[in-house]
């Protein structure tokens, strides 16, 4: 860390998306609405799970963390797009900008394993379902996702100490509207090449091996509901899984375009759609997938409301 002191550069300034002041007034209020309803919707349905009792099951713990996660996930970058996009200063101070770095890293990484954990929990209860409340237990819950974390930590740990080697001269202008590894390591002055290829290889790991775990972890789900004869069951079975799959295949896509990919091919205006897609609006898509196309939650909803609604009579 004192070697950021040798820098130049005493703080960033982040271009942002656009430089119309008309559009950026249009994207504030947009990304505005989004991180209300990003936190509404990820409170709520961390509100509803630990409320209702019916929902304290390993499903909707894992789901409790992928809304804590997600909302933590905005919090790390929204607030600052949003202030970038008001005002006219851009600049997000050096500790700022690797700060904003480390937790995106570590809540992201920790969402992907996350996400695996999810899908085991989902190859379980369809797969084995006489075993399921002995194979999930607390116990293995919790161990689960401890491990998500740990990765997690240790991946934004890694990724951190490799940028902490790098020196920053001249330039402080990042082509981006948030701290982003990529565009940050374009503004090195020392060779990057080492750095850049033990966070690819990182950033490749922990995406390629919570993408294969749940490519497995569905293949056996879809295979044993193949095999189920009644077309009611296996609308039943699929209905358990549909909202992690729809879940899982619009996360993994775009962090998937932007980040597994040669940097000859880097587009800046795609890259940053790509990017605006996974940091602002999929953490407000999540709680909505979760809850519109799951009848237990929607159950639950109306279970407190009527239990609220007795108390006061």
């Amino acid at each position: 860390m004192s070697r950021w002191n040798n820098t130049n550069v005493p703080d960033f300034i982040l271009m942002g998306l656009t430089d119309s002041g008309e559009i950026r007034v249009v994207l504030f209020m947009l990304f505005l609405l989004i991180y209300l309803i990003t936190v509404l919707g990820n409170v709520g349905m961390i509100l509803l799970i630990c409320l209702d009792h019916q929902l304290h099951t390993p499903m909707y713990f894992f789901l409790t963390q992928l809304s804590f996660l997600d909302l933590s996930y905005s919090t790390v970058i929204t607030p600052k797009t949003l202030e970038n996009l008001l005002t006219s200063t851009r600049n997000i101070s050096f500790m700022g900008c690797f700060a904003q770095m480390y937790f995106f890293i570590f809540l992201g990484a920790t969402e992907c394993f996350l996400l695996s954990s999810m899908a085991y929990d989902r190859y379980v209860a369809i797969c084995r379902p006489l075993h399921y409340p002995v194979i999930m237990s607390t116990r293995l819950c919790c161990a689960l996702l401890f491990g998500s974390y740990l990765i997690g930590f240790m991946d934004s740990s890694v990724t951190l100490f490799f940028m902490s080697r790098l020196h920053f001269c001249d330039s402080n202008v990042i082509h981006h509207f948030f701290c982003d590894t990529p565009p940050v390591l374009s503004l090195s002055c020392t060779d990057i090449y080492d750095t850049q290829t033990i966070i690819f290889i990182f950033a490749g790991c922990t995406l390629m091996v919570s993408l294969i775990t749940i490519s497995v972890s569905y293949v056996s789900i879809l295979y044993t509901i193949l095999k189920i004869n009644s077309t009611s069951g296996r609308q039943k079975a699929f209905s358990t899984c549909a909202s992690h799959l729809l879940g899982v295949t619009i996360f993994y896509g775009t962090m998937t375009f932007t980040y597994l990919k040669p940097n000859k091919s880097y587009s800046l205006g795609k890259d940053q759609v790509a990017s605006v897609l996974y940091t602002i609006v999929i953490p407000m898509l999540n709680p909505l997938i979760y809850s519109l196309r799951n009848k237990e939650v929607k159950n639950a909803l109306i279970r407190i409301i009527q239990k609220r609604e007795g108390s006061r009579q």
